[in-house]
């Protein structure tokens, strides 16, 4: 059976580790790991199990072939083969993988819901936060009662400001996220960078950053700065800090549904894409 390289979007042989046309490996195949689901049933467990909402929200159809719109799944069609697909907006199907692999089968259609459980935090949080703003703008009632009593301590702390306006001035770092420089990718994070490697599929940390530190700064990371990296995310690898105490690199924690099922917005799933 066939299936799509990651990279260059040619059809391939399954079981390979790398694909003939453009060398890099089967991102699938590296990222599976234990403790992951490898059959249909675990898959079905592992989603019940991160507390995800009902699969009609989601629209991540597991066991089951959907016909309409707007929807991923896996099933076992009548030939036995394991069917991994996504049903586009317009109502097309794209298959992502047709074969007797189970284990490959869901892990495809694993890694992709991982990726949506975080576009849909990421999602909430900028939600979140331009409610806060707008909340903030249409309390006006008090505003400037809050003005006048923060009158009474602004001098208190214009030296405390202005060492600060000098620091933000001097600290030419770029933003954290993903950079393009010599036809290379690289992740920014904390003052470190990171490299990704396109044959292996793999981010790992940059020994000479002094290069990429006078290139790319506030100033020009704009001119380096990229949205489009097509490989193993880097927030997904070991090296990125999620902002917790704990050190731990397991992923699933990040895969809990901790909110409402009405935060879930399958609405703003991009599905013209084929996956």
């Amino acid at each position: 059976m066939k299936i799509k390289c990651d990279y260059c979007g040619q059809m391939i042989d399954e079981g390979l580790d790398r694909c003939p046309n453009c060398g890099a490996s089967i991102s699938a195949v590296n990222r599976m790991a234990s403790g992951e689901p490898k059959t249909i049933e675990e898959l079905k467990q592992w989603y019940v199990a991160h507390n995800l909402p009902p699969e009609e929200k989601t629209r991540f159809f597991i066991g089951k072939d959907i016909k309409e719109p707007k929807a991923f799944g896996i099933y076992k069609n009548s030939k036995g083969d394991f069917v991994v697909y996504k049903n586009k907006a317009n109502g097309e199907r794209a298959v992502r993988y047709e074969g007797s692999d189970e284990g490959y089968a869901v892990n495809e259609l694993y890694q992709r819901l991982r990726a949506e459980i975080a576009d849909q935090k990421a999602n909430r949080t900028r939600t979140s936060r331009s409610s806060g703003s707008r909340s903030s703008s249409s309390s006006g009632s008090g505003i400037w009662a809050l003005y006048a009593t923060i009158g009474l301590f602004i001098f208190t702390f214009v030296a405390i400001g202005m060492v600060a306006c000098v620091l933000a001035i001097t600290d030419k770092s770029p933003s954290e996220g993903y950079y393009r420089y010599k036809g290379q990718d690289y992740y920014y994070q904390n003052d470190d960078w990171y490299i990704y490697d396109l044959v292996t599929d793999t981010w790992d940390s940059v020994f000479d950053e002094s290069e990429l530190n006078s290139n790319i700064n506030s100033d020009t990371d704009d001119d380096y700065r990229i949205y489009d990296h097509d490989g193993s995310r880097f927030e997904d690898s070991s090296w990125y800090d999620t902002g917790s105490d704990d050190d731990s690199s397991d992923w699933d924690s990040d895969s809990d549904w901790d909110s409402d099922w009405d935060d879930w917005d399958s609405g703003s799933t991009d599905w013209d894409s084929d996956w």
